[in-house]
C-alpha cells in the first residue's frame, strides 16, 4: 500500500498548490443551490391579471370583489380593471398583463337562475407557469363563491383532509441532495479525469510506467486521491449547504455521519467512472469536451431537478442505470427524511457494486504504455 499511498499523496499536493481548482469543484455547485433554489422553488407572486365586467349585476360584483381579496391575501396576482375587453385583450397579446378574467352579459340573471352561469379566464399559454398557477387559484376561488351563504352543519359530500408527515419543504431543500451530488460529480470531473488527462500529455506518467507499480495500484491511487478531493466538496457542501437552505438540525451527529459514508460511497462511485472513462483517451480536450454532456445525461435523469415518475421511458432506462440516481436518492433520505441506513442500504449496495465494476474495467482497460 505504500506504493498506493504514494500516488494518493502526490495528487493530493499538486490540488492544494491550485486553490482556484479547489474553490470552482465547491463554490460553483453551491452557487447553483442558491441559485436554481431560489429562482424556481418561490410560489409565483404578483401576476397581473385583467377584469373586465360585461354585466354590472350583484353576482357580478360579489365575484370580483371575492377575487380582489383572494388578491389581497395570497399575492397571486393583481387585479387591473378594464371597461373594454378588446383593450384586455391587446394588452394580454402584448405581454403587459399576464390573463384576463371576463365576466360576460348575463352572468348575474344566470347565477340567479341557476343557469350555468360561467366566466372566461383568458390566460397566455406561452408561459405555462403563470398559467397554472392563476388557473390553479380561480379553481379554488369558485367553489367558494358557489356554496351557498349558510352551509349546512352536515353534508355528505366527501372532503380531502391533507395530512404531511414532514415540515414543509421549499425547492432549495428539495433541490439540495442533487447538489451534493453535483458537487462531488465536479471534483471527481476536475480533479480526476482532467488533472488525469493532462498528465499523460504533459509525460507525468513516464515517472509510473517505469516503476514497478501494477495496474491495479496505479488505478486504486488514482481513485482513492480523486475521491479523497471529491470528498472534501461533499462535505463542505453537507454542511454548508443545509445552512443555506435551512435543514433542520443541519449538525445532527448521526445525519452527518451517515451522510459522510454516502459522501465516501458517492464519491468512489464517480470517480472509478470517470477513470473508466478517461482511461483510453489521451486528447486533454476530449474530457473538457464531454464535460457538459456527461452533467447532462448523468444530472438531470437522476431526480435531482424533477421527479423521475414523469419521464419518458428512455430517460427511465437511464436512471435505473444512472449512479447519480442512487446517490440523490440516498441523500434525499437523508437530508429531507432524517432516515437510518436501511432506507439508503440499497443505494449504497448499488454504488459499492459500481464502484467495483468500474475499477475492474478502468484496470483491464488501462494500458502501460505511452
Amino acid at each position: 500500500m505504500h506504493r498506493v499511498w504514494a500516488i494518493i499523496e502526490r495528487d493530493l499536493r499538486r490540488f492544494r498548490r491550485s486553490p482556484v481548482l479547489v474553490a470552482v469543484s465547491i463554490i460553483m455547485p453551491m452557487v447553483q443551490l442558491v441559485v436554481l433554489g431560489y429562482a424556481f422553488g418561490g410560489k409565483i407572486k404578483n401576476l397581473e391579471i385583467g377584469v373586465v365586467d360585461e354585466d354590472h349585476g350583484v353576482p357580478a360584483i360579489q365575484l370580483q370583489e371575492m377575487f380582489q381579496a383572494v388578491a389581497a391575501n395570497a399575492r397571486t396576482f393583481t387585479p387591473i380593471y378594464y371597461h373594454d375587453r378588446a383593450e384586455a385583450m391587446h394588452d394580454l397579446r402584448i405581454g403587459k398583463i399576464n390573463g384576463v378574467l371576463n365576466i360576460p352579459p348575463q352572468f348575474s340573471r344566470k347565477v340567479l337562475a341557476g343557469a350555468n352561469p360561467r366566466v372566461a379566464l383568458i390566460e397566455d399559454n406561452t408561459d405555462q407557469f403563470s398559467a397554472s398557477a392563476v388557473e390553479g387559484v380561480l379553481s379554488e376561488m369558485l367553489p367558494a363563491y358557489n356554496s351557498p351563504p349558510v352551509p349546512p352543519r352536515m353534508t355528505a359530500a366527501a372532503t380531502l383532509s391533507v395530512v404531511e408527515i414532514y415540515p414543509y419543504v421549499p425547492y432549495i431543500q428539495y433541490l439540495l441532495p442533487g447538489t451534493i451530488v453535483l458537487a462531488i460529480f465536479v471534483s471527481a470531473m476536475i480533479g480526476g479525469g482532467i488533472i488525469f488527462i493532462d498528465d499523460k500529455a504533459r509525460g507525468l506518467h513516464e515517472g509510473y510506467l517505469v516503476t514497478p507499480i501494477g495496474k491495479f495500484e496505479l488505478i486504486l491511487g488514482f481513485t482513492l486521491a480523486g475521491a479523497a478531493k471529491a470528498i472534501i466538496a461533499g462535505v463542505v457542501l453537507i454542511t454548508a449547504g443545509s445552512l443555506i437552505a435551512g435543514i433542520p438540525d443541519p449538525l445532527n451527529p448521526l445525519r452527518m455521519a451517515r451522510m459522510l459514508l454516502l459522501v465516501v460511497v458517492t464519491a468512489l462511485a464517480l470517480i472509478s467512472m470517470m477513470f473508466l472513462i478517461m482511461v483510453r483517451i489521451s486528447d486533454p480536450l476530449v474530457p473538457r469536451a464531454i464535460f457538459g454532456m456527461l452533467n447532462t445525461v448523468l444530472y438531470f435523469p437522476s431526480g435531482a431537478v424533477y421527479p423521475t415518475g414523469s419521464f419518458p421511458a428512455w430517460m427511465k432506462a437511464i436512471a435505473v442505470v444512472d449512479p447519480f440516481t442512487y446517490a440523490v436518492h440516498g441523500f434525499k433520505q437523508l437530508v429531507l427524511k432524517n432516515t437510518g441506513l436501511m432506507a439508503i442500504s440499497g443505494d449504497l449496495l448499488f454504488l459499492v457494486v459500481f464502484t467495483a465494476l468500474a475499477m475492474t474495467a478502468a484496470t483491464l482497460l488501462f494500458r502501460r504504455t505511452l
